[in-house]
C-alpha cells in the first residue's frame, strides 16, 4: 500500500465524501475542459457537512414548502452543486460527464431546476446571495402568518468576489437591520480571485463590516470538519440576527503537481482544467484517493453514507410533515388561505369597482389600485427604495405595515437607497414562493436594476417592477432623472425569448388612470415572466370611452398588448400609435386632423408592443391595417415604436437628453403637443398622396 493509498484510507467518510466532492468537481471541469475547479475543491467540506448533517430537505419531493434553501451565489461554482446533488440523487455520472455541453443539466452557470435542488439561477456575482436573503424575508413573512412550524432556515454560499460586489453593502445592511436570524451565510474566503489574490484588491476587515451591520460573525478554518459543524450550531443558536461563518479555505485543496507538489491556494486554478495549469489532473485525482481512469466512479463507502443521509432526510422532513398536518387538522381555514398562497392563487378583485381619478396621473391611479391591494392580496410584499410617497407606494403603506427587526406582520419593505439590491431581494422572495413581491422607484433608476431584470427574465418569476417619473415630463429635475432610452432597453427584454419559448419580460405603459388599473390586473395575472409597470409623474388627460361602455371596460383590450382607443367609420387615412401619456397628446392631434383636413384617424393604445406582437395575425392586423400610413409618438426613442409603425409610417421621439425646465414647457421646446401631432401628420399624408 502506498504512503497516498495508507493516508485515504485512515480517513474517516465525511473526509472522504469531501475528497469525492473535489474528484467530481474537477473531473466535470476537465472533460470539459471549461469551468472552475479550483474554489469547488476548496468549498467542498463545507457544503458535505451542510448538505449531509444540517439542511432539511425531502429529497423525493424536493418542491416540499418548508424546507430548508441553500442559495449558490457564486455560479462559476457550479461544478461543486452539481457533485454534491448528485450524490444526494439528484444527478447521475452522465450528467456531470455532460457538464457545459448542450442539453445538458449540468450548465456551466447553475440554473434554476427545483426538482433537481437547485433553488436560483446564479452567475453575476452578488445576486445570488441577495435571492436567498430576499427568501428569508419571505420566510419570516409567511412564517408570522402561519406559525413557526412552517419556519425554515436559508443558507447562502457566497466568494470574495461577491463580497467585493456592491450588491453585498444593500443586503448586509438590510439583513441585518431585520435580524434575520433564519439565514445563514457561509463565505468561503479562499483569497484567490480569478486573476489576481484578494489582498492586491482589497484589505478591508469583512468580519467587522457585518458585525457592524449587525450580524453575528465567526471565523474559521473552512476545510476543518468539526469547526463546520460547531459553526453551523452556534449559527443557528443565534435568532435574532443573521450570522456569517467566514470560512478560511484553500483554493484548489488537494491539487498537486506532477512531482507530487502541493499546488493548493494558485490562481491558476480558479478558471482553468487543472491540466491546462501547473497542475496534474492524474496526479491530483491520485492524490485525492480516485482514479484518474475513472474519475466518475462513487467511492462505495460514500455511497453507502449518502444513502443512509437520504432516509434521514426523508425521516426529517416527514417529522415536520406531521406537526404540519396535525396545524392543518387545527387551522383549516388557515391551511386552505396558505395553500392559495403558496398555489398563486389570486383573490376575486372587483377591478371595475376601482373609481379612477379622471386626469389623473398613472402613479396615482397605480396608488389607487395599490389601496386595494393593501386590504384584499394579503401575501402582497411592497418595496421601496425611499420613494413611497413619490413612486405612490404610499397607498399601500398607509393600509399596513414596514417590517422592523422581529416584526414581520406588515407587508412593506423599507429598502432605503438601494434599487439593486431591493430588487434582487424581490426575486428571492418570489423565488421562495407564496408571496407576490412589488418593488418601486423612478424610471430613470431602473438602470440599477438591470442585472436582476435579466435573471428574473431568464428564469420566469413573476415579480412586479413599477417604475415612476417615466419620460422628460419629469421637468425641472432635470436629465438625471428624465428617462428617454429605458423604455426601449425593455422593449428589447420584451423580444428575447425565454427558455420556454416566450417573451421574457411584459412592460406595460398605460394610457390613463383606467388603463392603468388594466395594467396592474394583467402584472397580477402574469405568472409567467416579470412585468414592469411604467408610469407617470404628471397628471394625464383621460381617454374618452365609446359609446355604452365605461373608459375601463374600453381599456381591457389592453390585455392584447394593444388596442383601438378611438375609430373613424370606414378605412382610415392615418392610424395613431403610442403609449402612456403619448397617447392623449395623440388624441388631441387626431381631433385637429379630423376638423382641420376631415381625415378619418384610428387612435391605438399599445402598452405592450411584445404582447401585442404575439397576438395572432388576425388581430394585429384588425387594430392595425398594413395598408395604412402610421404615426407614432414616444417620449423616448423613437425605435421604441418603430418596430410597430413599421416602413410605413414615422415614428416622433427624441434622440437627445431632455433638459431642466417645467413639463410644459417641455413638452413645447420638444413637440409634443396636439399642434405638432397634427403638422407633422398633415405633412407625412401630403408626402403619400
Amino acid at each position: 500500500m502506498s504512503n497516498q493509498q495508507f493516508e485515504n484510507s485512515e480517513k474517516t467518510v465525511s473526509e472522504r465524501s469531501a475528497d469525492l466532492i473535489r474528484i467530481l468537481s474537477a473531473s466535470m471541469v476537465e472533460r470539459a475542459q471549461s469551468g472552475h475547479p479550483g474554489g469547488p475543491m476548496g468549498g467542498a467540506d463545507f457544503m458535505h457537512i451542510l448538505f449531509t448533517e444540517f439542511m432539511v430537505f425531502d429529497p423525493e419531493n424536493p418542491r416540499w414548502p418548508f424546507r430548508d434553501r441553500f442559495f449558490l451565489d457564486p455560479g462559476h461554482m457550479s461544478a461543486m452543486l452539481y457533485a454534491q446533488m448528485g450524490l444526494l440523487g439528484f444527478y447521475t455520472p452522465d450528467d456531470w460527464k455532460q457538464f457545459r455541453q448542450w442539453g445538458s443539466p449540468t450548465p456551466g452557470h447553475p440554473e434554476r431546476d427545483l426538482d433537481r435542488g437547485i433553488e436560483n439561477t446564479s452567475g453575476p456575482l452578488g445576486l445570488g446571495h441577495a435571492f436567498g436573503a430576499g427568501a428569508a424575508i419571505a420566510e419570516r413573512f409567511l412564517a408570522d402568518r402561519f406559525g413557526e412550524w412552517s419556519a425554515h432556515y436559508t443558507y447562502i454560499y457566497i466568494s470574495d468576489g461577491g463580497i467585493q460586489e456592491e450588491i453585498s453593502q444593500g443586503v448586509g445592511r438590510i439583513a441585518g437591520h431585520l435580524g434575520l436570524g433564519n439565514l445563514v451565510l457561509f463565505y468561503d474566503a479562499n483569497d484567490i480571485q480569478l486573476s489576481t489574490k484578494v489582498d492586491e484588491v482589497t484589505n478591508e476587515d469583512t468580519a467587522a463590516k457585518y458585525k457592524a451591520w449587525g450580524w453575528d460573525v465567526q471565523t474559521i478554518a473552512g476545510n476543518d470538519h468539526q469547526a463546520i459543524r460547531n459553526a453551523l450550531r452556534n449559527a443557528k443558536s443565534v435568532t435574532d440576527k443573521p450570522s456569517l461563518i467566514i470560512g478560511k479555505t484553500i483554493m484548489g485543496k488537494g491539487a498537486v503537481t506532477a512531482e507530487g507538489k502541493s499546488f493548493e491556494g494558485e490562481v491558476e486554478t480558479h478558471g482553468k482544467p487543472l491540466g491546462k495549469s501547473k497542475a496534474s489532473f492524474p496526479e491530483t485525482i491520485k492524490n485525492l484517493g480516485g482514479d484518474p481512469e475513472s474519475p466518475f466512479t462513487i467511492f462505495p463507502e460514500v455511497a453507502e453514507y449518502y444513502e443512509a443521509v437520504r432516509e434521514k432526510c426523508i425521516l426529517a422532513a416527514n417529522r415536520r410533515k406531521e406537526v404540519e398536518f396535525s396545524w392543518r387538522e387545527a387551522n383549516k381555514e388557515k391551511a386552505s388561505l396558505l395553500d392559495s398562497y403558496l398555489n398563486g392563487n389570486l383573490p376575486q378583485l372587483a377591478w371595475e369597482k376601482i373609481v379612477q381619478k379622471q386626469g389623473d396621473a398613472t402613479r396615482a391611479a397605480s396608488g389607487k389600485v395599490l389601496e386595494l391591494f393593501a386590504s384584499e392580496v394579503g401575501n402582497m410584499i411592497v418595496a421601496s427604495a425611499d420613494l413611497s410617497n413619490s413612486d405612490n407606494t404610499q397607498s399601500f403603506l398607509n393600509k399596513t405595515t414596514a417590517f422592523k427587526k422581529g416584526d414581520f406582520s406588515g407587508s412593506f419593505l423599507q429598502a432605503g437607497v438601494s434599487e439593486l439590491t431591493m430588487s434582487a431581494l424581490s426575486v428571492g422572495m418570489a423565488l421562495h414562493g407564496g408571496v407576490i413581491p412589488v418593488c418601486a422607484t423612478f424610471f430613470a433608476f431602473s438602470d440599477y436594476m438591470k442585472p436582476v431584470l435579466r435573471l428574473a427574465s431568464l428564469m420566469e418569476i413573476p415579480v412586479i417592477f413599477v417604475w415612476t417619473h417615466d419620460s422628460f415630463r419629469v421637468g425641472e429635475d432635470g436629465p438625471t432623472h428624465q428617462p428617454i432610452e429605458q423604455e426601449a432597453q425593455l422593449r428589447l427584454l420584451e423580444k428575447l425569448h425565454n427558455h420556454s419559448g416566450k417573451p421574457s419580460f411584459l412592460a406595460l405603459r398605460p394610457a390613463d388612470a383606467d388603463e392603468t388599473t388594466v395594467a396592474w390586473k394583467m402584472a397580477l395575472e402574469n405568472k409567467e415572466k416579470p412585468t414592469g409597470l411604467i408610469l407617470s409623474r404628471q397628471n394625464i388627460v383621460s381617454l374618452p370611452a365609446s359609446t355604452g361602455s365605461t373608459r375601463y371596460e374600453n381599456a381591457l383590450g389592453a390585455q392584447k398588448g394593444a388596442y383601438i382607443v378611438s375609430d373613424c367609420d370606414g378605412t382610415p387615412d392615418i392610424v395613431f400609435v403610442g403609449n402612456g401619456s403619448e397617447v392623449s397628446t395623440l388624441h388631441a392631434g387626431a381631433k385637429l386632423l379630423q376638423d382641420r383636413e376631415n381625415k378619418k384617424v384610428r387612435l391605438v393604445s399599445i402598452p405592450s408592443e411584445g404582447l401585442f406582437l404575439s397576438q395572432s395575425k388576425a388581430y394585429r392586423e384588425s387594430v392595425l391595417p398594413g395598408d395604412v400610413p402610421r404615426l407614432g409618438l414616444t417620449a423616448g426613442l423613437p425605435i421604441s415604436l418603430e418596430g410597430v409603425v413599421g416602413a410605413n409610417g414615422i415614428v416622433l421621439g427624441l434622440s437627445h437628453f431632455g433638459y431642466s425646465a417645467p413639463a410644459d414647457i417641455l413638452d413645447e421646446k420638444f413637440g409634443f403637443t396636439g399642434e405638432r401631432v397634427f403638422m407633422a401628420a398633415q405633412n407625412f399624408l401630403a408626402s403619400h398622396s
